[in-house]
């Protein structure tokens, strides 16, 4: 069972509260929302080889979110669609944890393996 914290957070781990696609959605004063998009695209460029304008960025409200408003990156996201098919809430409750899709994940974000497994525990509880 998630508790209030873990209903920000993604499938994977990742906190989408600090997300900085998620705060440039609710950013309100347009010109620092730009500003914030283009940082994003820039990050998306170094940490994964995306070529993205500030355009391209778009809403997020998270990838477990009904809105229909999520990064294009987390569209295709094979973590998101696996949990996704398997209708669970987090991929701390799957009975295949860890898979290889975390495994590679957690290695470019191991506080997402930390968070996980803070799931995990409380859910046994």
């Amino acid at each position: 069972m998630m508790d209030k914290q873990d209903m920000l957070m993604a499938y994977c781990g990742l906190q989408c509260e600090t997300c900085p696609l998620h705060l440039a959605t609710r950013e309100q004063d347009k010109a620092l929302q730009h500003s914030m998009r283009e940082s994003i695209a820039n990050q998306c460029a170094n940490l994964y080889g995306m070529t993205l304008k500030a355009e391209d960025i778009t809403d997020c409200d998270g990838c477990r979110a009904n809105t229909g408003r999520i990064f294009k990156g987390c569209e295709k996201c094979e973590i998101r669609k696996c949990a996704r098919q398997k209708n669970i809430e987090s991929c701390a409750f799957c009975d295949d944890y860890t898979c290889d899709f975390l495994e590679k994940h957690f290695a470019q974000d191991p506080d997402s393996r930390k968070r996980l497994e803070a799931m995990r525990g409380r859910s046994k509880l």
